[in-house]
């Protein structure tokens, strides 16, 4: 994809230190504690569990977004818009569905591009216009034609196998002649490595929503619809009750934007509409383009345990395309 190089980049190198990370800690662990069967355990284990997250993760995300599958006759707009953005991206058209929460959003989830689904939230409905909407349907597109959830399954095993590692070895008491207290030691180091693990994981799961938003402008859509849509649901998840956003909140790492993060961006929002009519301008993008943005210091702390990029940003990202 054009101009994404670095996304990608920064993707790929993520994944490297990922697996490198988890490589370099059973093979210390094997070598100086002597377990025999020790490397084999610990990769069927991690195989044991990406193998589940494969197969029942499409399913657990229905069941707990309360997923309905639409029929052209249902939604036949809907259904056009995806067909469009499938076919300007070249993989088969997703299933579309809609989830009955209020909280304003949309996801995607599949095993892989042959088994897309695209769905939005009741909430969504009636807030965009059409072409915001499509462009957040274009984004969803994006994450199915990268096959990012994929990668996102594969990565998100490896901070569990540190996890796991690092518990087994600090209370096995033991591993072979040779531990003297190593293997503890080694255990905490495991567990060092589950925690910068997951800062990983994150920090991939944000460079995918950066990579999406580019997905969605290659697909036709523009950036200030894009950057409006944005806008409007960060707004809109701020006026969701929060036990509602409780409700949801297992799952949003496959949101569009941070649910539970709306509250704390609307000052740092309030930066972008100049005009204050609720809505981002292709001016106002293009006047963003040219400034910079203050970003509040708590949000950039958010940002880094967070499963989405700031969302100032991400439209300053999106300015920079328009």
């Amino acid at each position: 994809m054009k101009g994404t190089w670095k996304l990608k980049l920064r993707l790929w190198l993520s994944m490297a230190v990922m697996f490198g990370l988890v490589y370099v800690l059973i093979m210390l662990a094997g070598n100086f504690l002597g377990y025999r069967g020790f490397y084999g355990f610990y990769a069927i284990a991690g195989l044991f569990v990406l193998f589940l997250q494969y197969i029942f993760g499409p399913k657990i995300v229905e069941s707990s977004m309360g997923v309905h599958y639409l029929s052209e006759s249902e939604a036949p707009e809907l259904h056009q818009m995806v067909a469009e953005l499938a076919q300007a991206a070249n993989i088969p058209k997703p299933k579309v569905g809609i989830s009955n929460t209020m909280v304003p959003n949309a996801f995607a989830y599949g095993r892989s591009k042959r088994s897309g689904h695209v769905c939005v939230t009741k909430g969504i409905l009636g807030l965009l216009d059409h072409d915001e909407l499509k462009a957040v349907l274009g984004h969803e597109i994006s994450h199915i034609k990268h096959n990012d959830m994929a990668i996102t399954t594969v990565v998100s095993a490896i901070p569990l196998i540190c996890y796991y590692l690092g518990f087994s070895l600090i209370f096995s008491g033991g591993g072979g002649d040779n531990n003297n207290g190593g293997g503890a030691l080694i255990g905490f180091l495991a567990l060092i490595a589950y925690f910068l693990g997951q800062l990983i994981v994150l920090f991939i799961s944000r460079v995918r929503e950066y990579y999406a938003d580019a997905g969605s402008v290659e697909l036709g859509c523009q950036p200030e619809k894009l950057a409006s849509a944005l806008y409007k649901l960060v707004y809109g998840a701020a006026r969701i009750p929060e036990q509602e956003i409780k409700d949801v909140e297992g799952t949003k790492a496959f949101f569009l934007t941070d649910i539970s993060n709306a509250r704390n961006e609307i000052n740092d929002l309030s930066q972008l509409d100049f005009n204050r009519d609720g809505v981002i301008s292709k001016e106002e993008l293009d006047q963003l383009k040219n400034n910079n943005v203050k970003i509040s210091g708590s949000n950039k702390i958010m940002e880094m345990l967070s499963t989405h990029p700031d969302m100032l940003k991400r439209i300053k990202r999106l300015a920079d395309m328009n």
